[in-house]
């Protein structure tokens, strides 16, 4: 029902009022995620799996779904995330490890896709990632699989050879450069500092207005920033994250040369998710080098018509010229006609290893 104000007073005490009853319905609902605590810790599972990705899924969804505005549907989702995350936090405080420091994509990946209530863990190198949610140390990991310019990143992929993680999420994140320094007068700006691919994603903004500044490559646009927080005449490419982090102004906003510039990260964890209704699958096959070798990996997808949205490939490293294929296909691993699909792939290659299924990213 649309309400009708005459004055701001009165627009006020209605928002003070809202406010009151939509706190109090927030509390309510982080009492009953603390009854699902005690339900799950009373029946005796110490592995119980507070965080639930397909559960998370199917709420965003529904919020997106039912949402009639003015408010936008990923707006609100993201609003609803962070509830969750207070939510979960009272349940089981979550750990996650991601490739740092602070400040990078990969850190605004980790806080878009869990929330804010969680303890973020930064890493060096994806490895690093890796070995702590191996050994238990944290419950998930994040990592960045490809990027909409730079194409895949190719460490990422090979950690799944040996690893016995599973990818338990994904998320897509809109990537928005932003030159940061102390001081907004540019023609101060003798140095700028980025990783490598900022800068070439930044190329053309740079020399219409940087036009003969040093670009310097560092191993990340945190470090840009902190480099850039320490040093006079310096400026980074980085996030608005970073800028609050290390005390930077942000000069100029979404200096990218691509607007459509976006990264893909993925969820890695010990376990695969069960189906939420909107699912992806990983796969890692490969096959003997024999003629006709990959049309036969494939034609089991298309008998069953399911769709498959990403093929990569990798030298092997057990025999030259041998190599595995990453495949992304539509669905869950339980689903049946994937199930089928799956065990017809296990009989044609020379080795199948299904990397999780988790759902397709809602934000």
């Amino acid at each position: 029902m649309t309400e009708k104000f005459t004055n701001l007073p009165q627009v006020r005490d209605r928002i003070d009022e809202l406010d009151e009853q939509i706190q109090n319905l927030i509390n309510e609902r982080a009492k009953c995620a603390q009854a699902v605590a005690e339900i799950k810790i009373a029946s005796g599972d110490g592995e119980a799996d507070f965080y639930r990705p397909e559960r998370e899924a199917q709420v965003l969804r529904s919020v997106i779904e039912r949402n009639q505005g003015p408010l936008s549907g990923e707006e609100m989702a993201r609003l609803f995330r962070e509830i969750m995350s207070a939510c979960l936090a009272l349940e089981q405080p979550m750990r996650i490890a991601f490739l740092g420091p602070e400040g990078t994509y990969t850190h605004d990946a980790a806080l878009k896709h869990f929330g804010h209530s969680v303890k973020t863990a930064p890493h060096a190198t994806i490895d690093e990632v890796f070995r702590d949610v191996e050994a238990g140390l944290s419950h998930y990991g994040v990592v960045p699989i490809e990027n909409s310019t730079e194409g895949v990143v190719n460490h990422t992929l090979d950690m799944f050879f040996n690893s016995p993680l599973q990818i338990s999420g994904e998320v897509d994140l809109r990537i928005h450069h932003c030159l940061l320094g102390s001081d907004a007068d540019l023609s101060k700006i003798n140095t700028v500092y980025a990783h490598q691919q900022a800068l070439a994603q930044c190329r053309e903004w740079l020399d219409e207005n940087l036009k003969g500044v040093a670009r310097v490559a560092v191993n990340s646009n945190a470090k840009a920033a902190k480099i850039t927080a320490e040093e006079e005449g310096a400026a980074a490419i980085a996030s608005s994250t970073a800028a609050e982090l290390y005390g930077l102004s942000v000069i100029e906003c979404n200096i990218e040369d691509e607007p459509d510039n976006t990264t893909r990260f993925l969820i890695v964890g010990r376990q695969s998710p069960p189906a939420s209704g909107k699912d992806k699958t990983s796969l890692l096959l490969s096959t003997s080098n024999r003629p006709g070798g990959l049309n036969r990996l494939l034609k089991p997808l298309s008998d069953a018509q399911i769709s498959m949205t990403r093929i990569e490939s990798r030298p092997s490293r057990r025999a030259m010229w041998e190599y595995v294929f990453f495949i992304d296909i539509e669905g869950h691993k339980e689903d049946d006609k994937v199930a089928t699909a799956l065990q017809t792939l296990a009989d044609e290659s020379s080795a199948l290893k299904v990397l999780g299924s988790y759902p397709v990213a809602v934000l």
